[in-house]
């Protein structure tokens, strides 16, 4: 059963209370979704961009980002990455892509 953009709007959620949660929040500014499949899964290919405040808290929750864990209902999270990182004296404006797969239901 495909999902459809949902997954997209979860992604943006999920990864703006773990933002909060390390106390660098970010603040969405715009996302793509777009559907993705393979010979053996469906799911989504995801564009995000965000700003937040330059903090050390920041740099280390986007160093480790692509290692992270997220519990995404019906959907695993493939691959996220973060793509472009723009800074200045006030702001850092940041690119992420990702991956999400529809889990198997067992």
């Amino acid at each position: 059963m495909s999902r459809g953009p949902e997954i997209g709007a979860a992604l943006v959620r999920t990864l703006y209370r773990d933002s909060v949660t390390k106390r660098c929040p970010l603040t969405f500014v715009a996302s793509d979704c777009v559907r993705w499949a393979s010979a053996t899964f469906v799911g989504a290919r995801h564009a995000m961009t965000w700003t937040a405040l330059p903090s050390p808290a920041l740099d280390e929750w986007l160093a480790d980002l692509p290692d992270a864990e997220f519990d995404l209902r019906g959907h695993l999270l493939a691959d996220i990455d973060v793509v472009a990182v723009t800074r200045t004296a006030t702001s850092v404006e940041i690119e992420m892509e990702a991956l999400t797969v529809e889990a198997l239901d067992v």
